[in-house]
């Protein structure tokens, strides 16, 4: 607008030069009394800067300023300003108390000694948009941990308010950044509880509201929480042993009343309070430590920091742990240990070099263990230490008893036994039980009524075994006897007595591993194999599957082979992967290479880890 204006005044210009110099000067003709609405600058959401221009003074201006207002043509009846300076015919007026986002009409004018009124052309021009206004209220319902506020946006400066709310912090003018709330949209009252405070604190807070223009802040209020508990953390518990353990925590706040006591508590129950075992340790802030004694071993415990103060004692949050339990290990040597165990280190009479049977944790007078006695007569004995220096413990008076005195036990038939100890009274007894294991389940051929047999295999010291699974679920199950099962509750490739189905939920020719020879630490692996490498139909990224052939005993599979590479994994996982020499397969082994292409049979002997590839 303000280059149009400057074209028609330049023009006007330039008419009235060419005029003059055609005339004499006694001829010059005195033009009429003129004035231009120059420009409008520095529009803001309530103000603006309105500029004129004298074109021809007549017989003299007296006033000169602009009229404006909401209608067209304002006149100096309506609002005007009056300016005391005109510079080189130009004056400028700064109108100010506009409404926001408002379109103004707004026009030069200048008046004569004869109080005739000369106006420029109608220009408009419309204000922005502002931040908003907004008021807060007092500060109420002050407590230790919180307080209410209120507050109320009263103008939204013609921009709908997006968000409003409150902010607070212990700085003064605290903005969004800080601490705040949301509490709705548009003008009008809100209220809300800042809660999460610390007692005996200062705070300031400011209601703040957002529209598309920016963001405007309230005045700041000033409160002080009223005293409180103390803020204190229970940070750890190290040195556990079987009756002691330390505890640490830390009292990092006052909140406006002086500890006069902090320290550790604790129980078997949780949330243990000052009315529980405790143990002070100190006064005041900062970190502490106590040193709990005289607890049961084997137990879980729960400790937790405390701080008192005036206003009472708070507590950190629960920290659990379990004092060690002695567990207790035996072994078991005999005369049948070297004919049950060949190939390692395991000797004949020797309490060190023997089977063991050990207690847990949760059950420290009982111990557990799976022993292998190949031997049609079975001798053995307890020894509680690695060697006969003693107690050892014998047959006792009664069968299942035993005695320090003892003479041999004695298994008559081979079998894989379950040995139990229990010495939690005197005297002492132990069960042995021969077990065979199987898989049993939905899952399994047998379904859950009867179990698909495992092998034991000595040289391993697991049960091996081969079963085709159904999606479905199974259990390992010995003798045919409910008292004797082990699922996974843990759902990996841990067991536990009677614990959860383990799924099964691909179809699939599976070979079982079933790992009883560590006591109380029980595991199994089921693993359906397959071919995976460049060399195979499925490349490196899908498996060709392999199935059980029960006359040889192998995993096996037909199937046209490029020159290529490929290795044996199982379960479409490289966690458990065959390669290297076909004679003797190992965990991670080379890639097998195949340099002519053609149609090949393979098989897997996964007792041996030997493969064999034939091209038909």
């Amino acid at each position: 607008m303000k280059n149009i204006i400057s074209w028609k005044v330049l023009s006007f210009f330039a008419a009235t030069l060419i005029f003059f110099a055609a005339c004499e000067k006694d001829d010059m003709i005195k033009l009429d009394p003129q004035v231009v609405t120059w420009g409008i600058t520095d529009i803001t959401s309530t103000s603006a800067i309105v500029s004129g221009f004298v074109v021809a003074e007549g017989d003299g201006f007296i006033e000169h300023g602009v009229a404006w207002g909401t209608e067209n043509d304002p006149t100096v009846d309506a609002n005007t300003v009056k300016v005391d300076t005109v510079e080189k015919a130009k004056y400028t007026a700064t109108i100010t108390g506009l409404e926001y986002l408002t379109t103004y009409h707004v026009r030069a004018y200048t008046k004569d000694v004869s109080g005739t009124v000369y106006y420029g052309k109608d220009t408009t021009f419309t204000t922005l948009a502002n931040v908003p206004a907004l008021t807060i209220g007092d500060i109420t319902n002050i407590t230790d941990i919180s307080a209410s506020v209120a507050a109320s946006v009263t103008n939204d400066g013609k921009a709908a308010v997006t968000a409003k709310g409150f902010c607070w912090g212990t700085e003064q003018n605290p903005t969004i950044e800080n601490d705040t709330t949301v509490n709705g949209i548009g003008e009008g009252d809100f209220t809300d509880e800042i809660t999460g405070l610390l007692g005996g604190t200062t705070y300031f807070v400011r209601a703040y509201a957002i529209n598309e223009i920016g963001i405007t802040y309230s005045d700041e209020k000033q409160f002080t929480t009223l005293a409180g508990l103390a803020v204190v953390t229970t940070d750890s518990v190290i040195n556990v042993t079987t009756t002691t353990a330390t505890v640490y925590g830390n009292a990092i706040y006052n909140s406006g009343a002086d500890i006069t006591e902090r320290g550790i508590c604790w129980s078997t129950i949780e949330n243990p309070t000052i009315s529980d075992d405790n143990l002070a340790a100190g006064t005041g802030l900062g970190s502490f430590s106590a040193d709990l004694t005289g607890l049961s071993e084997g137990e879980t415990y729960y400790a937790r920091a405390y701080a008192t103060n005036s206003e009472g004692t708070s507590y950190g949050d629960n920290i659990m742990f379990q004092t060690v339990a002695n567990i207790i290990t035996w072994n078991v040597p005999g005369g049948y240990v070297s004919a049950s165990y060949p190939g390692g280190s395991y000797a004949d009479w020797d309490p060190g070099a023997s089977p063991q049977v050990i207690s847990t944790q949760v059950n420290p007078t009982s111990l557990e263990g799976y022993i292998y006695m190949a031997n049609a007569n079975n001798e053995f004995k307890f020894a509680t230490q690695n060697n006969w220096d003693g107690p050892n413990y014998g047959a006792g008076a009664n069968a299942g008893e035993l005695d320090p005195d003892g003479g041999n036990l004695i298994l008559s038939d081979a079998g894989y036994y379950k040995m139990n100890v229990d010495i939690s009274g005197s005297p002492y007894t132990y069960t042995a039980v021969a077990t065979v294991w199987g898989v049993i389940g939905g899952a399994t051929p047998g379904g859950w009524d009867s179990e698909t047999a495992l092998t034991y295999d000595p040289a391993s010291r697991t049960w091996r075994g081969t079963v085709h699974m159904t999606a479905d679920e199974f259990k390992f199950r010995a003798n045919n006897d409910w008292g004797y099962n082990y699922g996974s509750s843990a759902g990996d490739e841990t067991l536990d007595a009677g614990g959860s189905n383990i799924p099964v939920t691909v179809v699939a020719d599976y070979d079982f591993t079933l790992d009883l020879s560590n006591p109380n630490n029980y595991t199994y692996s089921a693993y359906r194999w397959g071919l995976i490498g460049d060399a195979t139909p499925g490349g490196w990224s899908d498996d060709t599957d392999m199935t059980w052939d029960n006359v040889n005993n192998v995993f096996t599979v037909i199937l046209d082979l490029t020159v290529g590479e490929f290795k044996f994994r199982a379960n479409d996982a490289l966690t458990v992967n065959l390669g290297g020499d076909i004679n003797a397969l190992t965990q991670d082994g080379a890639n097998i290479s195949i340099s002519t292409a053609g149609n090949y049979t393979i098989t897997l002997n996964t007792m041996t880890n030997v493969a064999t590839i034939t091209q038909n």
